[in-house]
């Protein structure tokens, strides 16, 4: 077995530049923010040349939305973002990558939608963030949720203080089988949110509650 030597100095300009760049972006942007982090601090970190950063990215904003791989053209996430203000852009810019982050539920019998995850260390630091850019709570919702797995497809129990549902989660495909075999057909599923069903079982209950928790009457 013969090993090839690790080759040093700055990388050639190829899509290997650009991944390097963007695995570089990901990791600089999580550890110091926006702000904390430079088009030159990650092409240090990528190996490449600061020109290579500006051969594939017009700045540091398509460069940031890139790198979360939004389920969008960055260049229509952007827009009107690079008029603002140095000090308001950085919260412009996360709020439109946040409004990214789960797109719309598309039409059909089941829920379709995009979903991107991502970790928080605590709920406190979530609730934190999204104060920080301005987010006020809207809705609560309480369940308690047991997950099991099916022929790939994550099986969710999800009880709530409006009843018990069964969420199946993967490709449209393999639902459908699951679904026939548990004896339930489209007619059966489900797609209205959380706060739909409790919005209409409030008003069939004729409940005042505001959210949906245990500890409050719907």
């Amino acid at each position: 077995m013969s090993l090839e030597p690790l080759r040093r100095g700055r990388r050639s300009g190829s899509d290997h530049s650009r991944e390097a760049i963007l695995v570089a972006a990901r990791k600089l942007f999580a550890e110091h923010g926006f702000d904390g982090t430079s088009l030159r601090q990650v092409a240090r970190e990528a190996a490449v040349d600061p020109a290579m950063v500006h051969h594939f990215f017009k700045g540091k904003d398509e460069l940031f939305a890139s790198s979360v791989e939004l389920p969008a053209d960055p260049e229509e996430v952007l827009a009107g973002v690079e008029t603002l203000e140095p000090e308001a852009r950085a919260e412009a810019l996360v709020r439109a990558v946040v409004r990214l982050w789960e797109g719309p539920a598309q039409p059909g019998p089941m829920k379709t939608r995009e979903e991107i995850e991502t970790a928080v260390g605590t709920a406190d630091d979530a609730r934190r963030i999204l104060a920080s850019l301005g987010f006020v709570p809207r809705f609560r919702y309480q369940k308690y949720r047991e997950e099991l797995s099916l022929e790939g497809l994550i099986v969710a129990i999800d009880e709530t203080p409006i009843g018990t549902f069964v969420e199946l989660e993967g490709e449209e495909a393999a639902i459908a089988s699951v679904a026939v075999r548990l004896g339930r057909g489209p007619a059966d599923y489900v797609v209205a949110s959380y706060r739909s069903l409790f919005l209409e079982h409030r008003q069939a209950r004729g409940g005042h509650g505001a959210d949906m928790v245990f500890d409050t009457p719907a």
